[in-house]
């Protein structure tokens, strides 16, 4: 990853940037908030981190079926190329491999704040280091507006009642997981921008990724994924969050700086607890819904066309 950005010839400019970066990728945000209410619907007893790595498997291996030039695409890369793919698919395999395991050690509020909080902040640092992008003021004010709160409506109900202890582990698997997506988002964003279909790169990062873990899914209880319930719900994982979601983040990042993007994935967790409030029955604190409003602010900062403002600056 030691590659310029602006040294690879980009991809044209889009005449609607709103609906040629951002909304692909707030889209995916939707899909990926679903995922908590769809993976409650799995059968007791049914392993969490196997219920991630069954939707990885399935819908990243289907993602590099359909995908076109995915076969061809090793073969076209650079042999530093070629290495990047190799980081990327181990940091797709990675990611439900820690975060899954940290929402059982903290839970889903921590787990996520940490995760989602944390890798725009790697994202960004990851891309000034390797490409030298600097943050601009912009981005940081938007995106800490984001994580402010992100962390307000997660952690609202843990405000205003008890304090439960923290679990250490846990929270290094989440921000393992931050930096994991960090870094599995960054690399489709240099290949794509270095000319490659972003289909194909997000169809050999994920099919790769989805062999990796399959051998995770299969020596644990499976007993799970041969009842309605459990085929229903690792199908709608494989579908829609990993095959559709990554499809559109993949389209996304063509025209948006991984760094933005992966702000503007920070509107996963409201999904998540609006899903929670309305189908789940569960009950959001002021504190939450204050949360709420500042992220949502912070997205239509990064989501809103500036001129010629990008997520990142030249250096």
């Amino acid at each position: 990853m030691t590659d310029r950005l602006d040294a690879a010839p980009g991809p044209r400019p889009s005449r609607t940037p709103l609906l040629g970066g951002p909304a692909p990728i707030l889209t995916s945000a939707v899909l990926w908030g679903m995922t908590g209410t769809a993976s409650s619907l799995a059968p007791a007893g049914a392993p969490a981190a196997a219920i991630g790595c069954a939707g990885l498997a399935l819908g990243g291996i289907l993602l590099f079926l359909t995908s076109r030039r995915a076969r061809a695409l090793p073969a076209a890369c650079t042999r530093p190329e070629r290495w990047l793919l190799v980081l990327g698919t181990v940091a797709v395999a990675l990611y439900p491999v820690t975060f899954y395991p940290a929402v059982a050690r903290t839970g889903v509020a921590v787990a996520t704040v940490i995760a989602l909080g944390s890798a725009p902040v790697f994202a960004g640092l990851l891309s000034w280091i390797t490409g030298g992008a600097r943050p601009t003021a912009r981005w940081s004010a938007a995106t800490a507006a984001a994580v402010l709160g992100c962390a307000l409506l997660a952690l609202g109900p843990e405000l205003t009642g008890h304090a439960t202890p923290m679990d250490p582990s846990g929270i290094a698997l989440a921000a393992g997981a931050g930096l994991s997506y960090a870094v599995y988002s960054l690399i489709g964003g240099r290949l794509i921008t270095h000319g490659h279909p972003s289909g194909a790169v997000m169809g050999v990062l994920f099919g790769a990724a989805g062999l990796l873990v399959l051998p995770l899914v299969l020596c644990v209880d499976t007993h799970w994924l041969a009842t309605i319930r459990g085929t229903a719900v690792a199908g709608y994982l494989a579908l829609f969050t990993v095959y559709l979601a990554y499809r559109l983040f993949g389209y996304g990042l063509r025209r948006t700086p991984a760094s933005t993007a992966t702000s503007l994935t920070l509107a996963e967790p409201a999904v998540a607890a609006v899903l929670g409030v309305t189908v789940l029955g569960e009950r959001l604190p002021t504190a939450s819904w204050c949360g709420l409003a500042v992220l949502a602010l912070g997205l239509v900062l990064l989501a809103a066309p500036a001129g010629t403002a990008k997520g990142v600056s030249r250096s």
